[in-house]
């Protein structure tokens, strides 16, 4: 700025004289004239062509892109061979962001004043059979409009998901209509053990009594993982949906 007004009154002004008074240095003034006269350097007007082309794909992704896939569009749409940190610096420098539909989720709240079950299972994961050992879960699905909640019961014997059941909450409801699917599929003997993590869902009154109706033995897990299960986003070709 202190440049700018230099230039701007030196047809009516010694140089010098705006330096001292301005506090800057002559030689400084006249490095900065030279550069204006010059014009833009190689890099900036190539910043500045990348720049407009990543404002046009941040538009026409209706302002949700961040770095990553402004970058990818821009090496697969445009051809461009440009590095994903100078995108992002870039977007930060025209005040562009992407919106972010990963936030953090906690599935697994306890209860302290619930009483839990037994560890039925203590880490032996494995059965002769099916419909002896059932294990459970609940993770999250991130959606445009927020997280909908995945219960999920699987049997230890083959992998296969037995039981699940969705919603856009938590409550208990979501694990028991989960184990409803499972119990209806399968229709085990009574004794069959339904282990699960210690979260507030599988500790309440209302999972315990549908437990006892079906014959189903809950279990909960002490120290060390509840259960071998793996996310349904996991790739395995041991997951299966029954």
């Amino acid at each position: 700025m202190k440049f700018r007004l230099i230039h701007a009154e030196k047809d009516h002004h010694e140089v010098s004289l705006l330096a001292r008074v301005l506090g800057v240095s002559r030689q400084g003034y006249y490095a900065w004239a030279a550069r204006l006269r010059r014009g833009p350097s190689a890099r900036a007007r190539r910043d500045a062509e990348l720049t407009e082309k990543i404002q046009r794909h941040h538009q026409a992704s209706d302002e949700i892109y961040g770095a990553p896939r402004i970058h990818a569009d821009l090496r697969e749409l445009d051809g461009e061979r440009v590095g994903r940190k100078r995108v992002a610096r870039l977007m930060r420098a025209a005040g562009l962001a992407g919106v972010s539909r990963r936030g953090g989720c906690r599935t697994t709240i306890t209860d302290r004043r619930a009483a839990s079950a037994s560890d039925l299972v203590r880490r032996q994961f494995a059965s002769a059979e099916p419909n002896r050992i059932w294990t459970a879960d609940i993770t999250y699905v991130p959606t445009w409009q927020g997280f909908v909640y995945l219960a999920v019961v699987l049997d230890v014997f083959s992998r296969r998901i037995v039981g699940w059941a969705m919603a856009e909450h938590m409550r208990t409801e979501l694990v028991t209509d989960a184990l409803a699917m499972a119990i209806h599929q399968r229709r085990p003997e009574a004794g069959v053990i339904h282990h699960s993590d210690k979260g507030s869902q599988y500790t309440s009154v209302a999972f315990g009594q549908r437990c006892e109706q079906a014959g189903v033995l809950p279990s909960t897990a002490g120290p060390g993982p509840a259960s071998t299960m793996r996310s349904p986003r996991a790739s395995s070709p041991r997951w299966n949906a029954s």
